[in-house]
């Protein structure tokens, strides 16, 4: 792949802002808590405050084909941390610690001259020594962001892990100045539409708006220190947003993606179709900041991308849906055109997690169901047996309702699908456990069985 042509110069170029060398770019991921890839103005959704979010998408390089390899918070977090497939960690299970032998890009950063950080949530395993300093964190996760930026030396490059707790569940009201009001949500069609789902969404949106606001300071104190410019800034989530058929699922509304960079000394603003994995983001930065790529990296540099914007990117990506309090085990391939997902467990319905279900709007939904008030898009929680195989036309379905899986005008997609995730699970070791892990929570009532 490409690098961008900057770098090759760069070596022989060497100034000073206070202190820091700048032959090398600075690095900031802040990293969204259980955020829907569209619910910032930057991605349609204008109804939810976002005004640092979007300014960033304004400055930045907007990706609308960006995708993680999980739905699931800890899994996502130590692939994104490894370049590595959650089955590929040792940690593809919610809150399995990473194991010590696995290499975290933040520790390749070090050994080029990186100052690193962890601030806020963590949720990785044991403190690593990949991180020079690790923050803890309040109620947003996002308390000691700007403290963190103040304490880093002055003389070296840095990489931030900045982490939000928002918009994870649990919700309290009044959290922000201006609530957003339930009425003027965006309900998605697989939800029902009706008070207790908007004020559910409207507490969501809340928590948006406050990471939003520390995003903000980050941007300001990055400016008042001088180094905004040289300083590659992502914006992105772990999986999506905490509701039924969004997080621990393989649709768009579960493991696609905001993804933002603002780097004004390097990148165009603009937006992308070229698609990427949350894996490449460790290839990536090693690339930009002269580190090596160690045999362990999965994921592919999208270096050339940031230089020109309109690159493809990867031919397609692979996400997985592994035990998330309940038993799982899915995978999924999704093209530009169209999203593969293969079950299984068919025999066991495809619950939120536990938070969502013990929500006002999943109990909502039960309640509908058990009356038969619910309408047929709405119904995917409560299947069963569900699909063993589910295709979609991402295109003209962006919700992916209507499964083709079964229609004989898509046989050869279907086929092609099958045998590129045939290809993937053997490049890449990827076999069902032998050892299933139960159910955690109960799948209706969200309450802990063991």
């Amino acid at each position: 792949m490409r690098v961008i042509n900057v770098f090759i110069f760069l070596s022989l170029i060497t100034f000073e802002v206070l202190g820091q060398r700048m032959d090398q770019p600075n690095f900031i991921i802040i990293i969204a808590d259980d955020a829907a890839w569209d619910d910032s103005g930057v991605y349609g959704n204008d109804m939810i405050q976002t005004p640092n979010i979007n300014k960033l998408g304004e400055e930045g390089l907007v990706f609308d084909n960006a995708f993680l390899t999980t739905s699931s918070c800890s899994p996502s977090r130590c692939s994104i941390l490894t370049g590595r497939y959650p089955h590929s960690t040792g940690a593809p299970e919610l809150h399995v610690p990473l194991p010590e032998d696995q290499l975290l890009f933040a520790g390749e950063l070090q050994k080029v001259g990186y100052y690193t950080v962890a601030a806020g949530k963590y949720h990785i395993g044991p403190p690593r020594k990949d991180f020079d300093k690790i923050y803890g964190h309040q109620v947003s996760g996002c308390e000691y962001w700007v403290q963190a930026l103040e304490e880093r030396p002055k003389d070296q490059p840095f990489f931030m892990w900045l982490a939000s707790k928002d918009p994870h569940r649990s919700y309290e009201e009044n959290i922000i100045p201006n609530p957003h009001d339930p009425k003027e949500v965006k309900v998605p069609p697989y939800l029902p539409d009706n008070d207790s789902v908007r004020k559910d969404l409207a507490l969501y949106y809340d928590e948006i708006a406050r990471l939003d606001s520390y995003l903000g300071k980050v941007m300001e104190a990055l400016k008042e220190q001088g180094v905004d410019e040289n300083t590659m800034v992502i914006y992105m989530t772990d999986n999506g947003r905490p509701f039924p058929r969004d997080k621990t699922r393989l649709y768009d509304s579960g493991i696609k993606t905001p993804f933002i960079v603002r780097w004004p000394n390097q990148v165009k603003s603009g937006r992308t179709a070229a698609m990427i994995s949350s894996i490449d983001i460790a290839p990536t930065l090693c690339e930009l900041a002269g580190a090596a790529l160690p045999k362990a990296f999965q994921g592919i540099s999208f270096a050339s991308v940031l230089e020109e914007a309109d690159l493809k990117g990867r031919d397609y990506i692979v996400g997985e849906h592994n035990w998330h309090d309940y038993q799982a085990y899915e995978r999924a391939l999704r093209t530009d055109k169209f999203l593969y997902i293969r079950n299984e467990f068919p025999f066991l319905n495809a619950s939120p997690p536990a938070d969502a279900v013990s929500s006002i709007s999943y109990q909502e939904m039960i309640r509908l169901h058990n009356e038969a008030k619910l309408e047929e898009v709405q119904m995917d929680c409560f299947v069963l047996p569900r699909p063993e195989e589910e295709l979609y036309d991402v295109l003209s379905d962006p919700f992916q309702l209507n499964n083709l899986a079964m229609d004989d005008t898509y046989a050869k997609v279907l086929a092609e699908m099958r045998s590129k995730l045939n290809t993937w699970k053997k490049e890449f070791e990827d076999e069902l456990p032998k050892d299933y892990t139960p159910d955690g929570f109960n799948r209706w009532t969200g309450k802990r069985i063991r």
